[in-house]
């Protein structure tokens, strides 16, 4: 049986608002039968698509400034639940009445849930809330942990810590290598998640289900029980990719006949010549500038750095002396979704083409992909470029982490063996001249 319905979601505008509140209109059995849900979501008005049913990309909305791209995958996710429901009733060859359609959509989403032993999504929002607020969490961190959360709903919407096993886990596992968890977000794909993040959605729910231990909403200990052995998650097999010193020296020289990509260089530079992180420069401001150095509270870690300004770094801070910023910021930094659309584009343009494999696993399948490096930047790379950078230059590993912050001597080790294979090539050259 298939139930014929339309599916729209609307704006409930008021008059001298600029934002309204989102709902979800389903209408079947020859639109006798209409129901309305709150998505939860104030929405600026200007900034929504009626094509797409979706906000606007790069946009934020209501007093909260929540970003589209959040309030998009949870859209997706009421989608979801809506055809989990007709499905249900599919099934059964029923066509349900308004009340019975409205029981099982909560059913579905966990909204008729009401005692703290079967709460576990509005209990993984309160950790999400709560443990965000407390560590300072980035936009994307949040974003991470909703989709965590929308996989959990899309796997099992009645899931309870009673029902949470580790045989659960197992069948979680094969959900999120399979094509339908990434099918909630891209419809047409025929893949399931890579094997590092499989393994990073599986940290997030043990983090979360050892809150709620602590909390007193989970009794049992699976946070701390369940392993699970998945092949290259541990990261050794990801290629790191960075600029060598000629190719970063080259981009530092490059004039772009465009104003905006040479900014998008100058920035990226800043971050190849400083170790900072995208986030770390967006937010440096003038006076965090001194005239051999800068001190910089990082974002991720709220580690105070001193960080020390070589004649790259300090150029490209005297190019923009005497321009005005947002929040007297010292560098035109744009948002980091533009930043690292346009350094691929930077890329492409000084011709750093060169084949870069990218091997990765999908459940106990091995996948290798070819593609031109400048597919591959993203402002990330900056980081990467200048530790591989200083450490070939003979720069001692311990100066190198005062610099970035890194805590650990483990933490450095891939970029070691990355100078070392390099070292070794290097020295194989006086074999070629013999």
């Amino acid at each position: 049986m298939n139930i014929k319905r339309h599916c729209q979601f609307l704006l409930d505008k008021e008059p001298g608002k600029p934002d309204a509140k989102l709902r979800y209109r389903i209408k079947w059995n020859n639109s006798k039968i209409i129901v309305s849900f709150n998505v939860g979501y104030r929405i600026n008005v200007d900034k929504w698509s009626l094509d797409t049913q979706r906000c606007k990309n790069n946009t934020t909305h209501g007093k909260k400034k929540v970003a589209a791209n959040i309030i998009n995958r949870e859209i997706q996710v009421f989608e979801q639940w809506i055809d989990n429901a007709f499905e249900h009733f599919e099934k059964m060859c029923k066509t349900p009445s308004r009340d019975e359609f409205r029981t099982e959509f909560n059913r579905q989403s966990g909204r008729s849930q009401t005692n703290v032993e079967k709460s576990i999504f509005n209990i993984f929002d309160d950790y999400v809330r709560k443990v965000g607020a407390t560590n300072s969490w980035e936009l994307g961190t949040y974003t991470r942990y909703n989709s965590t959360k929308a996989h959990l709903l899309n796997f099992d919407g009645t899931l309870t810590f009673d029902s949470l096993t580790e045989e659960k886990l197992f069948d979680f596992v094969k959900y999120m290598q399979s094509e339908r968890s990434m099918q909630l977000f891209y419809k047409n794909s025929q893949m399931g998640m890579r094997n590092t993040t499989v393994a990073k959605n599986l940290e997030h729910i043990k983090e979360f289900l050892r809150w709620s231990k602590n909390n007193g909403h989970y009794v049992g200990n699976l946070h701390e029980t369940f392993k699970m052995k998945l092949k290259g998650s541990d990261g050794k097999s990801k290629e790191v990719i960075y600029l060598s010193w000629d190719e970063l020296i080259r981009l530092y020289a490059f004039r772009f006949e465009k104003d905006y990509l040479d900014r998008v260089r100058d920035v990226f530079c800043f971050l190849c010549f400083t170790s900072l992180r995208y986030s770390d420069a967006f937010k440096l401001k003038r006076s965090d500038v001194r005239d051999d150095h800068i001190k910089v509270v990082t974002k991720k870690t709220v580690d105070g750095l001193k960080i020390d300004l070589n004649k790259y770094s300090r150029s490209i801070l005297d190019k923009y002396k005497n321009e005005v910023f947002p929040d007297d910021r010292a560098l035109p930094v744009i948002s980091n979704a533009k930043m690292n659309d346009y350094v691929k584009i930077i890329g492409s343009v000084v011709g750093f083409d060169e084949p870069t494999r990218e091997v990765y696993f999908i459940g106990n399948e091995r996948h290798e992909d070819v593609r031109p490096k400048y597919e591959l930047l993203t402002t990330h790379c900056g980081r990467r470029t200048f530790i591989v950078n200083a450490l070939f230059l003979g720069i001692p590993a311990e100066v190198v982490m005062s610099w970035t912050g890194h805590s650990d001597y483990d933490s450095m080790r891939p970029y070691i063996k990355i100078v070392d294979d390099l070292k070794n090539a290097s020295m194989k050259k006086f074999d070629e001249k013999i």
